[in-house]
């Protein structure tokens, strides 16, 4: 009830967030406020469990009176966190880019939770959503440590969404298609997916030809590209949500590491 189950969520707020903060190093990293926003962001999406656990909103309920009430403490001492922090980081008209890039994320939560309704054919376009927000780490680290919203802040945001927007899809339909064997029934389960491929490698292009990404960042996105692409030839898989979730992280830490280095260089 007050610890977020969404271990997926954890690696798409916190990969972002990392690779904010490394590409930011060149510029010397202001390590308070850097520090501040790691403690704000943490605590603002833990906060959401235990509130959709004390309304009532998640699978995992507050029920009995001593349920609730120690739901609640757990909300006002997380919110406590989040506010200390959130006010210190804003403190005397400081990192007031925040406040934009506060904006956008909460849009785009605000659209998850439009698109949620739509039952369940809104739940992948709705993670897909949400993630905007979740990756809006990457900018907002790079914005407190190095003191510049630019695009190398945008771009680290847009680059870690399209990767997650990515695993979302991939991993969807891998527990979809966990009975295909063959490329035939594949294809036909996993075709939007392998046009998202095709569509995530024009962005990629895209973002280097203008000039918002590195040339190099191509190569970030190579071993997740060959990860789908290989799961069409490759036969029969049976499912294993665990192992799934374990090479999911590896593509993240990865992608991570090549999309720090890519900046870097």
């Amino acid at each position: 009830m007050v610890i977020p189950r969404e271990h997926g969520a954890w690696g798409m707020m916190l990969v972002p967030l990392a690779t904010g903060a490394i590409v930011a190093l060149p510029s010397g990293i202001n390590a308070g406020a850097l520090a501040l926003f790691i403690v704000a962001a943490m605590s603002l999406f833990w906060l959401r469990t235990p509130i959709e656990a004390w309304l009532g909103t998640s699978a995992i309920k507050a029920q009995t009176p001593q349920e609730r009430a120690f739901v609640l403490r757990a909300i006002a001492g997380i919110g406590l966190l989040a506010t200390v922090s959130v006010a210190a980081l804003l403190w005397n008209g400081r990192n007031a880019g925040l406040l934009f890039i506060a904006a956008v994320a909460a849009l785009a939560f605000a659209a998850q939770a439009a698109v949620k309704k739509l039952g369940r054919s809104g739940r992948m376009p709705a993670q897909v959503i949400g993630a905007v927000g979740l990756t809006s780490t990457a900018a907002g680290a790079y914005y407190v440590a190095s003191g510049n919203l630019d695009t190398i802040a945008l771009a680290l945001w847009l680059a870690n969404w399209l990767f997650a927007g990515n695993q979302i899809h991939f991993v969807q339909v891998r527990i979809r298609s966990s009975r295909a064997a063959t490329m035939e029934e594949k294809l036909q389960h996993g075709l939007p997916f392998f046009a998202g491929q095709v569509v995530l490698i024009g962005a990629i292009l895209a973002a280097c030809r203008f000039r918002l990404f590195p040339t190099a960042v191509s190569l970030a996105f190579v071993p997740v590209l060959f990860r789908g692409t290989l799961w069409f030839i490759r036969g029969r898989q049976p499912l294993d949500v665990h192992q799934l979730g374990f090479s999911e992280l590896a593509q993240a830490l990865l992608f991570g590491a090549l999309l720090s280095a890519a900046f870097l260089l």
